[in-house]
């Protein structure tokens, strides 16, 4: 592919970007802070911290607010600004189980240990524009604020939140399939450091799968379960809350706790059987999603992808047609930032590409045109010719 190199119109290029800034703060309104945003718009925060593969909530503020809203672009910017930092140590391995969940269900079962944990949601709601909240006041921010703290002094033991892991049930009476071990020691693939090879470790889809565009994950899940596939998972636990973070001490070994991170954790088993090699009982597939944030829509597509490509790759009962059970397609295909930056290379110059373009299509022209004089001009001497042996046949 060729380009010309754009030379000149840096003005012009300086004064478009002083124009995004006027229509970013055009209006006449004052300037959102950052921490409006990322307490307002935490969904907008999360979406850009999981698909940019970044935690950290303020400067996802910065992004979305940089980015004017624009979910892929502010996840652009936040991958880009990961891509400068230095990377210190690893952290340990970080178990769901120990979540402090402020929002735990499961479709699964109706009663689970410890119950079923609505949390914020606006699952149960009628999907209703909600006009007063072009009203809202500061009083009523202040009322909403005193009957959580009310509820929350009911609960104050610090119990609640702590839950057990539905799949480990599960897993207990070998309904599910066990916990790799084959593969305990080996280091998890790191796809930003590593390109991608197919068939690829679980470890990389799944990091894959983590920053993917949500919709493009969305569509390729409920393809699968649509009819494109024969993916139809049950939710085993979704769980929404703060998840604690350590790293090992550097002279023991021993878990030192640095901090904790909102997120959304998911488990789905798959309606089909498979059989393992050396298995005598069938057992129900697992599939994983996990983002930043409160992604759940994200977090259950990603688990339902995760479980039709381990079923493909094991030769199990579902998920082996459609789309999403091409690995490779699913995974080169569901990055946002990738997709939408090759999409907008387009607006830049092409002068070489097209001038070729356009002498290939005037020498198809042109071939068209000699092809076609030459068609008309045996087309005449095919009709005279009959016509000629009609005239002697008539004379006979």
């Amino acid at each position: 592919m060729g380009y010309i190199a754009a030379r000149g119109g840096t003005a012009a290029i300086l004064n478009a970007e002083v124009l995004v800034e006027h229509y970013r703060s055009r209006g006449g309104t004052p300037p959102l802070t950052l921490d409006q945003i990322q307490h307002q718009l935490r969904h907008a925060v999360g979406r850009a911290m999981h698909e940019g593969a970044l935690y950290a909530p303020h400067l996802a503020a910065l992004a979305v607010k940089q980015a004017e809203g624009d979910s892929i672009e502010a996840s652009f910017l936040l991958r880009a600004y990961r891509a400068t930092l230095p990377r210190v140590m690893a952290t340990l391995p970080a178990h769901g189980r120990l979540m402090q969940c402020a929002r735990r269900i499961s479709a699964a079962f109706r009663d689970i240990p410890g119950g079923q944990l609505l949390g914020p949601s606006t699952d149960y709601q009628i999907r209703l524009l909600r006009a007063t909240l072009a009203r809202e006041s500061d009083d009523d921010i202040a009322r909403i604020a005193t009957l959580v703290e009310g509820f929350a002094a009911t609960h104050a033991d610090g119990g609640i939140g702590h839950f057990p892991k539905v799949v480990d049930h599960l897993r207990a009476h070998q309904m599910v399939v066990p916990v790799p071990t084959a593969t305990d020691a080996t280091e998890p693939f790191d796809i930003t450091r590593q390109a991608l090879q197919f068939p690829c470790p679980r470890s990389a889809r799944l990091q894959a799968l983590a920053q993917a565009d949500t919709g493009s994950l969305l569509t390729y899940a409920y393809s699968s379960v649509r009819g494109y596939g024969d993916a139809h998972p049950t939710l085993a636990e979704l769980r929404y809350g703060h998840l604690p973070i350590a790293v090992a001490h550097p002279v023991d070994g021993s878990a030192v706790w640095i901090g904790e991170l909102e997120a959304t954790e998911c488990e789905t088993v798959s309606k089909a059987h498979s059989v393992r090699a050396g298995d005598a009982a069938p057992r129900f597939h697992l599939g994983y999603g996990f983002t930043y944030g409160q992604g759940e829509v994200k977090a259950i597509s990603m688990a339902i992808l995760d479980s039709v490509l381990n079923q493909v790759r094991s030769g199990g009962l579902s998920g082996e047609s459609g789309p999403a059970a091409d690995e490779e397609f699913v995974l080169l295909h569901s990055d946002g930032i990738e997709a939408s930056g090759f999409t907008a290379h387009y607006k830049l110059p092409h002068y070489v590409t097209f001038e070729a373009d356009l002498q290939v299509l005037e020498r198809a022209k042109r071939h068209a045109a000699t092809n076609a004089g030459g068609r008309l001009g045996r087309a005449l001497a095919a009709a005279f010719a009959n016509a000629a042996a009609d005239e002697e046949d008539g004379d006979a």
